[in-house]
């Protein structure tokens, strides 16, 4: 039986009423940029994720950017981070000027290790960029730790982490700064590019919607050189929708989780996600760890059943990030999880018969 790796169309027919009429009230107020819903949509992901301001803009890699340049990162700066992520992530830090400086991640949650951070900070470390990876949340009261003893921001990149814990308290709340995407494939995702920044920080908020219009406070009075980044009216009408339904989906997700996890205990050739006890996971991919993985993923293929590998390639090998002069064996424990791990499919609307199917077929392929 075929498996997608994700059916948004799923998820689509269940709300598609409650979609179909917001989009439909945002085109008769003919209000399509910085309207009602962005607004009322920053309020309610701030009050979600438990901080007093949100600020939309036009996607994810913008949350990070316009963050890290609201925390002062500027031209010969320096921001750590993992080097086991989405190219957005350093590539943010690359567009104010920065260099990213990479560190090797934990093993078991595939996360910034905290352990490898301090050796790396200079005169010219500016911040800590963790990424909540996978829908887990990197080892934070480490990371923080570090963070005020060297007078460090730290900007969390909680891109695929939305509605995570980590000791009682939400991503995006425990850093300087938090980010969210909300591309499709996200827990929260809308029906194209955004995203958003999140803070208590009262000077931070107003530098990011400064920022995100073109550095105007006044219209047509510009203060600096700013940006078009704003997230628009119709995707924020969704998003508020697709809100309400949050909290049950990342339940089903874990639900999810907890099926193929019992499906994989009594292999020892499988490792499953790790969960860390202080953090709450809501599962935006469900990542385990094989040593035949590229033959895992050609025997799935065969079989119609969906996977993905994120990442197959660390960032401190791109070649697009040659010039910080990286090379094979810097850091071990990414380039191990790089060759290891594969995405099953997890989202909510997967049914139990669709995860057995993908665990017994995994499991059929390791023995």
């Amino acid at each position: 039986m075929p498996v997608p790796f994700l059916d948004l169309k799923r998820q689509y027919i269940e709300i598609k009423d409650e979609i179909n009429k917001a989009i439909s009230e945002v085109e008769d107020s003919c209000r399509f940029i910085l309207g009602k819903n962005v607004k009322a949509l920053e309020e309610e992901i701030a009050a979600f994720s438990g901080v007093k301001y949100g600020i939309g803009v036009a996607s994810g890699t913008d949350a990070l950017h316009l963050s890290l340049l609201a925390c002062g990162v500027g031209k010969d700066d320096e921001v750590i981070t993992s080097t086991f992520s989405f190219v957005a992530t350093a590539e943010a830090i690359a567009y104010t000027g920065a260099s990213p400086v990479f560190v090797d991640i934990d093993a078991k949650t595939f996360n910034l290790d905290p352990k490898k951070i301090e050796e790396k900070i200079t005169k010219k470390t500016k911040a800590i960029l963790p990424v909540h990876l996978y829908g887990q949340s990197a080892e934070m009261a480490a990371i923080i730790d570090i963070a005020r003893k060297h007078r460090l921001k730290v900007v969390e990149d909680a891109a695929q982490a939305i509605g995570a814990e980590y000791d009682g308290k939400r991503v995006c709340s425990i850093g300087d700064v938090g980010c969210l995407s909300f591309f499709p494939t996200k827990n929260l995702g809308c029906f194209g590019d955004g995203g958003m920044v999140l803070t208590n920080n009262k000077e931070i908020a107003e530098k990011v919607k400064i920022l995100r219009g073109h550095g105007s406070r006044v219209t047509y009075h510009y203060d600096i050189i700013g940006f078009n980044s704003r997230l628009d009216e119709i995707q924020a009408a969704i998003l508020r929708v697709k809100l309400k339904y949050l909290n049950r989906w990342s339940e089903a997700r874990t639900k999810n989780a907890a099926l193929y996890n019992e499906l994989f205990k009594d292999s020892k050739k499988i490792l499953p996600p790790y969960k860390d006890p202080k953090s709450k996971h809501v599962f935006n991919q469900y990542t385990i760890r094989v040593k035949d993985r590229d033959k895992l993923f050609s025997f799935l293929e065969s079989k119609g059943i969906g996977r993905m590998v994120y990442y197959p390639l660390s960032l401190h090998l791109q070649k697009a990030f040659t010039f910080l002069g990286g090379k094979k064996g810097d850091f071990p424990e990414s380039e191990s999880a790089e060759a290891e791990v594969i995405s099953l499919p997890i989202f909510p609307e997967l049914k139990e018969e669709e995860i057995k199917e993908v665990g017994e077929a995994v499991k059929s392929f390791i023995k």
